[in-house]
């Protein structure tokens, strides 16, 4: 009878064995290259993923509202008057002011230029807006400046337009109580480093607010 493979013995059988063995090897060797690329592909992916989320989300933010139109002045501070003073901006960003200054906050009537401009000297922003501002634009105005340091709201006479927002050496005029401008100019000019005196109070001064 012929002799099966299972059969076999001596060198051819151990030929055998061993190249079983090898291929065995070689098998088990694939495997674990691939188990290696699949933990390194998985986690690459995830990170990947997660960078073009995030920059995704980054590609999605708004781009802030842009300060250009913002006029430059060049007054110095501490120059104290108790005199009335004529400006030469309407309302004034600088020069010239009262010894006082007016106490930060709401005002329903106008406010003497004076007194503000020694505000804005401390840091504060003086928003003030035409007279015949819609009463919603005003409401806006109002919650804006609520509770907010460093800031002034009142009407003003004679406005070059609906809106204006005033800081020492800094002007915007905007057109709605909806610019975001009005936003952007708080948060860069609020104390920022255009100010003569930072750090200077804008509370027990004069006026009242009344908010």
């Amino acid at each position: 009878m012929g002799e099966t493979k299972d059969e076999r013995t001596g060198p051819a059988a151990g030929r055998d064995r061993a190249a079983r063995v090898a291929a065995m090897q070689r098998a088990e060797r694939a495997r674990a290259r691939r188990r290696k690329v699949a933990l390194i592909a998985v986690p690459t992916v995830l990170v990947l993923g997660a960078g073009a989320g995030v920059a995704a989300v980054i590609a999605a933010q708004p781009d802030p509202p842009s300060l250009e139109a913002v006029q430059t002045f060049d007054y110095v501070g501490s120059q104290h008057t108790e005199e009335p003073v004529t400006y030469a901006e309407t309302p004034p960003v600088g020069g010239e002011h009262d010894p006082v200054w007016l106490n930060c906050g709401i005002y329903d009537a106008p406010v003497p230029n004076e007194n503000a401009v020694h505000s804005m000297e401390h840091g504060a922003v003086w928003i003030t807006y035409a007279s015949d501002l819609p009463a919603e634009q005003v409401e806006q105005l109002t919650e804006t400046v609520e509770g907010r340091d460093y800031t002034l709201l009142s009407p003003y006479e004679g406005l070059p337009s609906p809106i204006v927002l005033s800081a020492w050496n800094h002007q915007l005029t905007v057109d709605s109580a909806d610019d975001p401008r009005i936003g952007a100019f708080l948060s860069e000019y609020v104390q920022g480093a255009q100010t003569p005196e930072p750090g200077a109070l804008c509370s027990n001064g004069v006026g009242t607010p009344t908010g």
